[in-house]
């Protein structure tokens, strides 16, 4: 999405993306406490993440536990603060209560279904596209291909529907998810990729995705008892000055790692002139999971049937059929 420029006041090029990092502290300034040089860390950012050295302020610093490797101290931070913030501070998830979550095979999915499996007795309907469902099918009670009817095969199992709805694809699915809310469920967004079709910025696909957003009537919303949310972590982080909110969000996810209840799930390391191809396999749907920019690895040559075109239509393509071996390249963790 930054990328094409679908966000509000992109920055100015050229630029360097990202916005989450780890390492090892080369420099720290005066008066800054609690860090020393040598010290393993991650970090938000924002932009200039994927670099070999980066600088942010303190308050956006986190040490790494002892046994956290690299790999997945990259792939912890921003999905997992931003999943834990949606479903305990925005949602309130208890014992009992159902999830139905979209991109399930996603980093942010995952993270979900990892912290949903910390309450008791909380059903998880996960949403994904057909090729990922062997490779989640445990992490989530329920699995359902993205362009089936999954809102009749989610009321067979849940009558009353759910009680949380977490969306990152907006468009279409915003009035189906909420049509699926129990009286005093949440619905929460918190992104749009669905605006994000084509290789380039599409007003058509921008457009499209508007006008399948379902309008939302306040007076309904009363009589029905529905809440919706919207959350972005960026914006907590960097413009609404939610860095206590956010420390307390990662010491309590440190803990969970430590206990071993939770771990991020990485899909593939990339060297950052792999970079291309890294992004297209976000674009093209293939990842489980996190694709992580490794600064010290090198490149990998392409298998002879990977390929990196991309259509330049404004609609989004259909699912390939199978296994989706076409996107494999060598470099990846199964």
């Amino acid at each position: 999405m930054v990328r094409q420029g679908n966000i509000d006041n992109p920055p100015k090029t050229p630029l360097v993306p990202g916005f989450e990092c780890c390492g090892i502290v080369e420099s720290v300034a005066e008066n800054t406490h609690g860090f020393e040089i040598g010290d393993r860390v991650m970090a938000f950012m924002n932009y200039n993440a994927w670099a070999e050295v980066v600088c942010t302020p303190v308050d956006f610093v986190y040490k790494m536990p002892d046994d956290m490797t690299f790999t997945e101290a990259a792939a912890f931070s921003l999905n997992f603060v931003a999943a834990y913030m949606m479903l305990f501070e925005v949602a309130s998830l208890r014992e009992g209560m159902s999830v139905l979550v979209h991109s399930a095979g996603g980093a942010v999915g995952q993270a979900v279904a990892q912290l949903c499996s910390t309450v008791p007795n909380v059903t998880v309907f996960g949403i994904a596209s057909c090729f990922k469902h062997t490779s989640i099918k445990d992490s989530v009670t329920h699995l359902f291909d993205r362009n089936a009817d999954y809102i009749q095969e989610v009321k067979k199992i849940s009558t009353d529907g759910v009680d949380i709805v977490l969306d990152c694809l907006c468009g279409e699915n915003t009035g189906k998810s909420l049509s699926l809310l129990k009286p005093l469920g949440t619905y929460i967004l918190y992104g749009a990729s669905n605006m994000v079709t084509g290789e380039t910025k599409s007003f058509f696909s921008f457009a499209k995705s508007w006008w399948q957003v379902e309008k939302v009537n306040p007076i309904k919303l009363y009589e029905e008892n529905k809440v919706i949310a919207g959350f972005s972590l960026l914006n907590l982080l960097f413009k609404q000055g939610g860095c206590n909110l956010v420390k307390s969000a990662m010491d309590k996810l440190l803990i969970l790692y430590e206990q071993k209840k939770i771990r991020p799930v990485v899909d593939s390391l990339w060297a950052l002139e792999e970079v291309k191809e890294a992004m297209q396999r976000i674009h093209d749907r293939g990842n489980i999971g996190k694709l992580i920019l490794d600064v010290e690895k090198s490149p990998t040559p392409l298998m002879a049937n990977d390929s990196t075109e991309t259509s330049e239509a404004g609609e989004e393509e259909e699912e390939p059929e199978g296994d989706n071996d076409s996107k494999e390249r060598m470099p990846f963790i199964h």
